[in-house]
């Protein structure tokens, strides 16, 4: 194995990265959800995995805390991938669709 496709257990949301530099810094989610002019209920979701970090609010965080809107975006692209890839459910319906293809 390639250590560099090597994939953690839990996928992580960016909502957690950001959660503790919110913490590190000292800001409350009501102060910051005031200066992103968002509701308090979203950027609590979205700090809390609950919500994506949508290309919107990835330029809403790099403004308010200069953490780079593509990181976040990327982020949030693998944490997708790495979780449906993680449903048994999604693997099953991938199985059946290798198995049409391999019959065309």
């Amino acid at each position: 194995m390639i250590a560099n496709n090597l994939t953690p257990y839990e996928p992580t949301h960016p909502g957690e990265l950001l959660k503790n530099e919110i913490e590190y810094r000292g800001i409350s989610q009501h102060q910051l959800a005031a200066q992103m002019e968002v509701a308090y209920s979203v950027l609590n979701e979205i700090l809390n995995a609950k919500r994506p970090v949508l290309t919107e609010y990835a330029l809403l965080f790099e403004e308010a805390l200069d953490i780079e809107s593509e990181m976040l975006i990327k982020m949030q692209a693998d944490y997708n991938l790495q979780t449906i890839r993680q449903s048994k459910s999604w693997s099953k319906r991938l199985a059946n669709v290798r198995k049409v293809a391999v019959a065309l």
